[in-house]
């Protein structure tokens, strides 16, 4: 369990770096956005990851891994704003910003732990793209919660399945490589 640990941070820190950076270009201009702009954001690069795992094809020239660190940047992006709410400007400071990032990172970091010590680390007999496939799942999963207007009768809300997703393309950069020292 420790190297999935020593793992997940290395991806965490490429993640964060990407994400900080990011601010300093943009500021948090992310935060005019709705939570199911968010979500249709991740959907995008979601559908683009399962579609060039199904051509191979990128013509674009960018491939799967930055999207992958998208998903994992906008679905904390979202957390952010599922505690904050949207704002009508870029309202964080980098340093607010990045301790946001830090902390909700943190706790799904915390919750993959507790629940990969009850799976028994399954995810590493999954196939990657398996782990898309169950980040288009949750990804449906949340519009219909949205479309709800949040309400669920016995299921998570939004939160629970971005922390998911989170899990899901960590691993998915970690069976690719993207961990490694």
């Amino acid at each position: 369990m420790s190297k999935t640990l020593d793992q997940y941070n290395v991806v965490l820190a490429k993640c964060k770096d990407i994400f900080t950076r990011k601010t300093v270009d943009y500021g948090t201009a992310w935060r005019v956005m709705r939570v199911t702009s968010i979500t249709d954001q991740i959907y995008i690069k979601a559908k683009r990851i399962k579609t060039l795992e199904e051509t191979g094809e990128s013509k674009v020239g960018e491939g799967i891994l930055p999207e992958y660190i998208a998903i994992i940047n906008y679905c904390i992006m979202g957390l952010i704003q599922l505690e904050k709410g949207f704002a009508d400007d870029a309202d964080l400071n980098p340093e607010e910003a990045e301790a946001l990032y830090t902390k909700h990172f943190e706790y799904t970091r915390d919750l993959m732990l507790k629940k990969n010590h009850d799976y028994g680390e399954a995810w590493r007999e999954m196939r990657t793209k398996s782990l898309t496939d169950m980040i288009m799942m949750k990804l449906l999963r949340v519009k219909q919660i949205e479309d709800n207007s949040g309400k669920t009768l016995i299921s998570e809300g939004v939160d629970a399945n971005y922390h998911d997703i989170i899990n899901y393309a960590v691993f998915a950069l970690i069976q690719m490589g993207e961990a490694d020292a």
